[in-house]
């Protein structure tokens, strides 16, 4: 085993430079646990000259990401890139092939390619590592691998996009819609000049597909997890959700069973004794429930500097010491390619809200709708609350019931002159 383990950085924007900082700061607590030096040798980025709060005169820089894998001087690429295809997706391939090994923050280049990179990892014996892609610097990928690697998962579900938490959270507390709270992260850097990624649910989504990967021995399959984000929900949701006693938050759940994998993102009514309820601000939680080791929770910051940097790094320690094996727990030819499940079956009680025209018959409408596809109210509730389009607000808590019927009752009303503008169903999680 030699000395130093050399490696090379791909971009240098916040994670890159906080890796490289964290591994100055704690360089001598690192060896020591790592058992050799851990070196940034080399770095690739698109500005070479912006200053990053450390100093690059002693480092190689390529223009060309795709170099540092051909670097003869390097053992580990660290890809930090982002994306799913384009450069990050060449870096990736180049550096499996050229022998070296992998450490990488890219959930979306995962969610798509992780089996084919995975299965090249180990044709090549080198390691594919991807602590940071899930949950920031909370270590879920780990847990889920190595240590309930001897327990059978039977739902794996969470918090998993920072942005959204904040938003939902700053709702609650303020009582400020939507959009005002959205264009405020945006100004924090909470969230992107184009959100859609993680205010659609796409960003839970990629997480929620590597998640069900490791706690099932399934290929990611990103494609079949069921998207839908928090655009929709209005400041008179959150208000209504805690006068019947819960929280929203956008909940990524995966759970295998006799059909196939069910894989969904939606916002969803969590009871304040959950402990998902009381997971505020941009921090992430992960809670796995598994047959021997009971319920397991993890939570912590999901994005940031430190706490991205803070995986990067335990994921080459890990290799420095030589503890890798395959990237999802199981090897690439070994992981099953579940059947998919689809939402309809599955059972919940369901808060569905409706804007409607302040008139006689409209509640009668919505009822009969509902007992037309079979659903079963437990309460409605028209508060006479002034909604955005000149309605009033009504809500409608169900009894436990198949999604496929809400979905029935809603096409029922759709198009429904009663209606001012589209309803919302969140599922209640239990």
């Amino acid at each position: 085993m030699a000395d130093v383990l050399r490696v090379a950085l791909a971009g240098l924007g916040t994670v890159g430079g906080g890796v490289a900082k964290l591994l100055a700061a704690n360089a001598a607590l690192i060896e020591r646990r790592a058992g050799r030096r851990i070196a940034v040798v080399a770095v690739s980025a698109r500005d070479r000259s912006r200053d990053r709060g450390f100093d690059l005169a002693r480092l190689a820089w390529e223009d060309d990401s795709a170099a540092l894998a051909r670097r003869e001087d390097v053992d580990v690429v660290v890809e930090l890139v982002g994306g799913s295809d384009g450069p990050a997706l060449t870096l990736a391939r180049a550096t499996i092939a050229a022998g070296k090994g992998l450490v990488t923050a890219n959930k979306a280049m995962l969610a798509h390619h992780g089996l084919a990179l995975a299965r090249a990892a180990e044709q090549a014996g080198v390691p594919l590592k991807f602590e940071a892609a899930v949950a920031g610097g909370v270590p879920v990928v780990k847990a889920l691998r190595e240590g309930a690697a001897a327990n059978r998962v039977a739902r794996v579900y969470g918090i998993l996009n920072g942005t959204c938490n904040f938003i939902l959270s700053k709702m609650e507390a303020e009582g400020r819609d939507f959009a005002e709270v959205l264009a405020e992260a945006q100004t924090l850097g909470y969230a992107e000049a184009d959100p859609g990624f993680d205010i659609d649910g796409v960003d839970a989504a990629h997480k929620l597909s590597l998640l069900a990967s490791l706690a099932f021995g399934t290929r990611p399959a990103f494609d079949a997890v069921e998207a839908h984000g928090i655009r929709p929900v209005i400041a008179a949701d959150i208000a209504e959700a805690a006068a019947l006693g819960y929280r929203i938050r956008l909940v990524g759940t995966a759970e295998l069973g006799p059909d196939g994998l069910f894989q969904g993102v939606h916002p969803c009514l969590v009871p304040l004794g959950h402990p998902l309820a009381h997971v505020a601000g941009s921090l992430n939680a992960v809670v796995a429930d598994t047959d021997h080791a009971g319920r397991l929770l993890f939570q912590g910051a999901g994005a940031g500097e430190g706490p991205t940097a803070s995986a990067v790094v335990a994921d080459l320690i890990d290799i420095a010491r030589g503890e890798y094996g395959a990237a999802f727990g199981i090897a690439a030819d070994d992981l099953a390619e579940a059947a998919v499940a689809g939402s309809g079956e599955r059972r919940a009680r369901a808060y569905l809200r409706f804007a409607v025209e302040d008139r006689p018959g409209v509640l009668a409408e919505i009822a009969a709708a509902m007992r037309d596809a079979g659903v079963s109210i437990a309460s409605l509730i028209q508060r006479g609350v002034p909604v955005g389009g000149g309605g009033v607000l009504v809500t409608i808590v169900t009894h436990e019931g198949p999604e496929r019927c809400v979905a029935q009752a809603l096409e029922r009303l759709r198009g429904s002159q009663s209606l001012v503008g589209q309803p919302l169903w969140m599922p209640i999680l239990e």
